[in-house]
């Protein structure tokens, strides 16, 4: 950070939650970052936080090469919040006992609030948390009070207010734990008293400095598809950079239908930004033939896209950087990035690109995550109308299509998706839901329109609503709707016979299908 703000350390034990935690934190006005379980507490202190979190994490405190932070950050005097394994490992290493639960708790849970005032002033007596844990602490450390409990743990929160530590066995960095925001909020105002001097207004002052200094000569070359990120990132290099940004539009066959027309509209007219337009299909459907998993798809794609920006810029003088709208669920789920956090999928524009290429990444989002993306949007003065859009997954329809990639599965999974956004926005629930989309599935099905039988496609459709596209519900859309966006769908779109609705909340699916 280029101008110094009260901070809070989030030490990452690999839970996947753990960049959710940072974001709650921001969103009360105080700036975080995320930081590896093992911070020398020197650094640490070095760093001057006003309060330590630790995240959750899969394994167990007992368990051999178990991520632990260092023993003297719980001398430092600084406020320390644990959170699931955070809490456990803190008891440990405090002298107190963890032990494997008799009975594992997953979910939604009820706890009795013994305590007043500390983490849990202004919360009610029974409280409905998420918890996600097997081990339990049994024995606490000296110095500390139990605050809170359930049928099956007597602990689930302890306190040693003198020394300013806190632990909680659930997360409150969800949504489904009721008054987790409140718990946040005791913590960062009434533990560590925040002054919550940060907000988006100040990324977009600090970030648009800093780029300025870490970047001061040649040009910069910035993929873009049309999407939120890519567009708030354009605009946001361009406030810092002007003319050195050259955005490059890539056509790469795998867009929804009449989307290459929308988007150079809407970066040349309400963006105003000077667009080098590829029409790219052919090397990418080309590339693409006969690859059936799903991340040589990924790597595939990442590839040919290099390919297309080295070609652009072999015509840009002094083009020494590739910029991304790379967001933090992309990395998280891509591969560990402070801590020993599972990998779940590449993402093209993080884990997909080949090792070796001419440029040198520049991703100012990839710690943002999409809503803060619409924030600084606003900030950028973005319409509305490119900020509200559904999110666009880089490789595009190829991870919508399970199997090959042809340019016939293409057009099809194409038409069904545009038949579905329509019906959705007629209804009026495009803004309700978070993303929609259509997938085209691997199988065939028997059917029979008219007097024929037929043996065609299956599509499926998929609508979800999050609020950080770390976690997400399915959309409970209404069945005429889904009828008539299946109806339109077999009736219009050749090849098609049979359609169904994705009912899996993430996790423990994805959003995307691949």
């Amino acid at each position: 950070m280029s101008v110094e703000h009260e901070t809070v350390l989030v030490l990452d034990f690999g839970s996947q939650y753990t960049q959710l935690i940072a974001r709650r934190v921001r969103e009360n006005r105080v700036y975080c970052e995320i930081q590896p379980p093992d911070l020398p507490a020197r650094e640490l202190e070095a760093r001057a936080p006003i309060g330590v979190i630790l995240s959750g994490g899969p394994q167990s405190v007992y368990a051999e090469q178990s991520p632990r932070p260092d023993a003297r950050l719980f001398e430092l005097g600084i406020p320390v919040l644990g959170i699931c394994y955070g809490m456990q490992v803190m008891a440990h290493e405090l002298g107190g006992g963890v032990e494997g639960s008799p009975r594992r708790e997953y979910g939604r849970a009820e706890i009795e609030v013994s305590g007043e005032g500390g983490l849990f002033e202004g919360c009610e007596p029974r409280e409905t948390v998420w918890m996600s844990h097997g081990d339990n602490v049994g024995e606490l450390p000296s110095g500390f009070t139990s605050v809170a409990a359930t049928t099956s743990a007597p602990v689930v929160a302890f306190e040693d207010r003198e020394r300013r530590l806190y632990g909680i066995q659930f997360h409150p960095e969800v949504s489904h734990t009721v008054s987790g925001d409140m718990i946040l909020r005791n913590f960062l105002y009434g533990v560590c008293n925040a002054a919550g001097d940060w907000g988006m207004a100040s990324f977009l002052a600090e970030t648009v400095e800093e780029l300025r200094g870490r970047y001061p000569e040649g040009n910069i070359i910035c993929g873009l598809s049309g999407g939120v990120d890519s567009s708030v990132v354009s605009v946001l290099l361009d406030r810092a950079f002007g003319d050195r940004v050259k955005p490059v539009f890539v056509d790469n066959g795998l867009l929804r239908k009449h989307e290459a027309e929308q988007v150079m509209h809407s970066l040349k007219e309400g963006l105003a930004l000077s667009v080098l337009a590829v029409d790219a299909q052919d090397a990418f459907l080309s590339a693409l033939e006969g690859i059936l998993d799903p991340e040589e798809k990924r790597r595939t794609i990442g590839r040919v896209f290099v390919e297309v920006f080295e070609e652009a810029a072999s015509g840009i003088p002094d083009a020494r950087y590739l910029a991304q709208g790379t967001l933090y669920p992309d990395v998280i789920e891509s591969m560990s990035v402070k801590g020993p956090s599972a990998v779940i999928k590449t993402h093209h524009n993080v884990g997909g690109l080949p090792e070796k290429h001419g440029f040198e990444l520049i991703e100012p989002l990839r710690l943002l995550f999409k809503d803060e993306v619409r924030q600084l949007g606003r900030e950028l003065q973005i319409p509305e109308a490119l900020i509200g859009r559904h999110p666009f997954p880089g490789p595009g329809l190829a991870v919508r299509i399970l199997g090959e990639v042809t340019r016939e599965r293409t057009k099809l999974v194409r038409e069904a998706d545009a038949i579905f956004l329509h019906e959705l926005r007629e209804a009026g629930f495009y803004d309700k839901v978070s993303q929609a989309f259509t997938v085209l599935l691997p199988v065939k099905s028997v059917g029979v329109m008219g007097d024929f039988r037929t043996y065609d496609n299956v599509v499926a459709l998929r609508a979800v609503e999050t609020q950080d596209f770390m976690t997400a519900d399915w959309a409970a859309l209404p069945h005429e709707l889904l009828g008539r966006a299946a109806n339109r769908i077999v009736n219009e779109v050749p090849g098609v016979n049979r359609v169904v609705y994705d009912v899996t909340s993430k996790p423990p699916a994805t959003i995307e299908w691949e």
